[in-house]
């Protein structure tokens, strides 16, 4: 079933759109009917399930705390504007559910809402998903267009969702609008910081390696690039106690793993990625709802060697990549272009764990690394049309006890074979160096 919540006197304006929605706006058009994918989408529980007016209520509260759930964009064929809407109407699409299964429920409402796509000219970027129970929302879901969030900003939404639900106003968290973040983007400290960043990226594209498999450079892109997932208890386990054990964040060990086990697949001596950086340090934008995040380019040289000292350097590394991850992409991509020669820079690692609210999986329980092993699977769940300058894509994301590394990939380059010892390298490298810290 679905009906709508109509809201009015929320803040409106016009101006230019920002970094993050240029970007993305830029990205999804291209994707055309896949464009879901790039939804980002959580969900709660409701404890005492609310009636529906009461969640309505909530909701619209939500829409005056943040600007970006009003905000639509306009292209004129050479600029990209948002538009804040004072007045409109969010879709609310409804599941009914016995009161025992409201979670199970939940968890296939939720990815039914996140497939739907939506048309960022004219559609507000919120939809809303409520599991009844006794004809009262137990469980609502939020779906929300990626022009108007990322995934650390789901979470900020997660969160003042919960307070209004239960009746209490959001805590104080900064919260930059994004008619505000573009006026600082275009304000001289924001062309500044924007010029810092692009500097920091032309630098680094000119000392990498001009591929990272250079055995196999220049073949052309397969018809279709597979998904492998591993699934890793010990990989879970094994991180922490690295982590903790050299002192540096969960991060940077699984950087160092992925350079160095692709090092040993393609012989380059450095290692060249895209990172994704929620760049929620920068003033006003703790609490953000936004597409804010951006990616950051690391170089770490040296992928052979020590393992714990790759793990120390990927650590300053990744520093320098989320210092200079907040930038004007359409102007860095003309920057690109314009170099004689840019290292291979197809390489992407995005660590999501923590953004998918919705889940509430229980981390691993304590046992011994070879045993918690012994549990480790790789599936090859489904293909992905080609994507345009990818050689691959991993992502570290939470499941029930455990750690998945979902990897899409470039056949051409990267075979199921290789993808399958890069994903097991780097299982290896971390179990290896925890057990040497045991």
């Amino acid at each position: 079933m679905e009906s709508q919540i109509a809201f009015a006197g929320a803040r409106s304006g016009t101006g230019p759109a920002t970094w993050g929605q240029s970007a993305i706006w830029d990205v999804v058009r291209r994707l055309g009917d896949d464009a879901a994918r790039y939804n980002v989408a959580g969900g709660l529980p409701l404890d005492p399930p609310l009636p529906m007016d009461r969640l309505g209520d909530a909701i619209r509260a939500l829409l005056r705390h943040h600007d970006s759930l009003h905000t639509t964009l306009r292209f004129d064929g050479d600029r990209l504007e948002q538009v804040a809407h004072t007045a409109g109407a969010i879709d609310v699409h409804t599941r009914a559910s016995e009161p025992g299964d409201v979670v199970e429920t939940a968890y296939a409402f939720y990815h039914e809402l996140a497939a739907i796509p939506f048309d960022a000219e004219r559609q507000l970027p919120l939809r809303v998903g409520a599991v009844l129970a006794g004809g009262r929302a137990a469980y609502v879901i939020l779906s929300v267009s990626h022009t108007a969030s990322d995934g650390w900003g789901l979470r900020n939404l997660l969160a003042d969702c919960a307070a209004l639900c239960a009746g209490r106003e959001p805590g104080d968290e900064q919260r930059q609008q994004p008619l505000e973040e573009a006026a600082y983007q275009v304000s001289e400290r924001g062309r500044r910081a924007d010029a810092a960043a692009r500097r920091s990226w032309r630098e680094k594209l000119e000392r990498g390696p001009a591929s990272q498999f250079p055995d196999r450079a220049g073949r052309p892109a397969a018809d279709a690039f597979p998904n492998a997932v591993l699934n890793s208890p010990a990989l879970a386990l094994a991180l922490d106690r690295v982590a903790a054990g050299l002192a540096v964040n969960q991060h940077a060990v699984l950087l160092a793993a992925a350079a160095a086990a692709a090092a040993r697949l393609g012989g380059a001596p450095d290692a060249v990625f895209q990172i994704v950086v929620n760049n929620r340090f920068r003033p006003g934008m703790a609490g953000a709802v936004n597409t804010i995040a951006q990616e950051g380019l690391l170089h770490l040289p040296g992928t052979g060697g020590d393992f714990a000292g790759l793990v120390r350097r990927s650590f300053g590394a990744a520093l320098s990549a989320q210092r200079h991850a907040y930038y004007d992409k359409l102007a860095l991509d003309r920057d690109i272009a314009a170099l004689q020669a840019a290292c291979d820079h197809s390489c992407f690692v995005n660590d999501t764990r923590g953004l998918m609210p919705i889940l509430g999986y229980a981390g691993p329980e304590p046992e011994p690394l070879d045993h918690a092993r012994s549990r480790t699977t790789l599936t090859w769940p489904l293909e992905h049309a080609p994507r345009r300058n990818t050689t691959f894509a991993l992502d570290a994301q939470d499941a029930p006890g455990s750690l998945e590394l979902a990897m899409t990939a470039d056949a051409a380059v990267l075979p199921r074979p290789d993808m399958e010892r890069f994903l097991l390298g780097i299982e290896d490298l971390v179990v290896t160096q925890a057990l040497q810290l045991e």
